[in-house]
């Protein structure tokens, strides 16, 4: 049997709920091989980021290099890059092993927060690895920070969408779980041509850790089976709701999600 294979580039949790640890929950669960290349080392839980140690660049390139080498990708994810020396290594391996299908999280801060990006890396990140991406999924606040726009309804999530588009991605999502006035969970997709709006019920839930991971990490392990770009998103946003409404009530802060829900319960 030819497994997919899927590659995480991000940031190791502690706590199990994002990062690393969510990304490849995600990938076992959808049936995909799933690798890693840990971009820092966190010190967390459900209520805060409170340590940091990036792994040098240059070991980060060598973990990508590694396993493309010996097990090949298929699809890859960023999530938590931290440096602008780090999004250079990932540049660099992107262009010089020629990988395919990068969806790039742009995690900027973590539920609790706590920010997860250097202040000097966010140029580095829309300018050298922006064109590199076959999709960007920011969420609302993320959204702001790139657009330069505030977003209070499905109109300016488009208006935001565009703008991000123009960074040089080739397709972008805003995901709307932030504006918690809707009555559904609104996600809006532009790919340069069409706006697309993905829908599901909205989840009145503080277990939501590592959902941003997870809804990237679904959309990569899908890509890497094959679907295309679209698909793969419906798909994903399929199983992230899921794993939110039948989340884990696991500490004192939001709790992670309920990554293996398919395996019981059938809906």
């Amino acid at each position: 049997m030819k497994l997919s294979r899927a590659l995480t580039i991000a940031g190791s949790d502690s706590s199990g709920g994002a990062g690393i640890q969510a990304d490849l929950k995600t990938f076992s669960a959808l049936g995909v091989y799933g690798m890693s290349a840990i971009t820092c080392i966190t010190a967390q839980n459900t209520t805060g980021v409170f340590n940091t140690h990036e792994v040098p660049p240059n070991v980060v390139y060598d973990q990508i290099k590694a396993v493309y080498e010996d097990i090949g990708v298929d699809a890859l994810k960023t999530g938590m890059l931290y440096s602008a020396e780090t999004i250079k290594a990932v540049v660099n391996a992107v262009l010089n092993l020629g990988l395919q299908n990068l969806v790039v999280d742009p995690v900027m801060r973590a539920k609790s927060g706590d920010s997860l990006l250097k202040d000097d890396a966010k140029s580095a990140l829309i300018q050298e690895l922006f064109p590199l991406a076959l999709l960007v999924t920011p969420n609302i606040p993320e959204a702001e920070e790139l657009s330069g726009m505030k977003i209070k309804t499905i109109e300016d999530m488009e208006c935001a969408c565009k703008l991000i588009h123009e960074k040089g991605c080739k397709a972008v999502i805003v995901k709307g779980g932030h504006l918690s006035s809707l009555d559904e969970a609104i996600d809006v997709f532009f790919d340069g041509q069409e706006l697309h709006h993905f829908t599901s019920p909205f989840i009145d839930s503080k277990n939501t850790h590592g959902t941003g991971c997870t809804f990237s990490a679904a959309i990569t392990a899908f890509l890497a089976m094959g679907q295309e770009l679209k698909q793969a998103i419906k798909e994903a946003k399929h199983y992230t709701h899921g794993a939110i409404e039948h989340s884990i009530g696991i500490g004192s802060g939001h709790g992670p999600l309920n990554h293996f829900w398919h395996f019981y319960f059938n809906t």
